[in-house]
């Protein structure tokens, strides 16, 4: 099994991050990105939109984060990170779409325009962040993990932009429940450190 990767890119860390959680084995292939290696054969066979990370498993090929989460947890990670019933399955979709939405378009961009040059506005991607941080603290107040009262891949998929938050200045500071739940992330068994 193949991951075709970037390391400072905090949607290849969620799958990192997962597969080293639950003792997943596979191959890390770093991709040149300044060189475009994305956007040309083989690779723009695998994802035509021409982005990271892919997971190619024999002949299954598997684009996007959260769906990268989702086939692994539930083809290698067993019922503890992706449950078998319709309710713990929507309970973590919802923050896989969370992460997809909410966090894409604050957290992220703001750390891409800083960190990567990004064309995107900063300005609207700060100023959606607190709103975004205040529902994650809010929710963290009264849960210690974001789905089923246990880790899952719901916090593999929100918890690498948060954490990278800082290096698109938004302050976490504010976010004392946040801070309790990177925590309590970090000293999972496996925890693989952020890039």
């Amino acid at each position: 099994m193949k991951l075709y990767d970037l390391d400072a890119s905090g949607n290849c860390y969620k799958v990192r991050l997962f597969v080293s959680l639950a003792h997943i084995e596979l191959e890390l292939i770093p991709v040149d990105i300044p060189g475009g290696e994305h956007k040309r054969p083989p690779l723009s066979e695998l994802n035509p939109l021409g982005q990271l990370p892919i997971l190619q498993d024999g002949a299954h090929v598997v684009r996007d984060s959260q769906a990268i989460l989702v086939y692994l947890a539930g083809k290698y990670g067993g019922l503890a990170w992706w449950p078998a019933h319709p309710l713990g399955q929507a309970d973590i979709v919802q923050w896989l779409s969370f992460a997809a939405n909410e966090v894409q378009h604050s957290l992220c961009a703001a750390r891409l325009v800083e960190k990567f040059g990004y064309a995107l506005d900063k300005d609207a991607a700060l100023a959606k962040s607190p709103a975004v941080l205040s529902i994650l603290d809010q929710h963290l107040e009264r849960h210690d993990w974001l789905a089923m009262g246990r880790p899952t891949i719901a916090d593999c998929a929100v918890y690498p932009y948060v954490a990278l938050a800082p290096e698109g200045s938004v302050d976490l500071e504010p976010y004392g429940h946040v801070a309790g739940w990177m925590k309590r992330m970090e000293e999972l068994p496996g925890y693989l450190p952020k890039p």
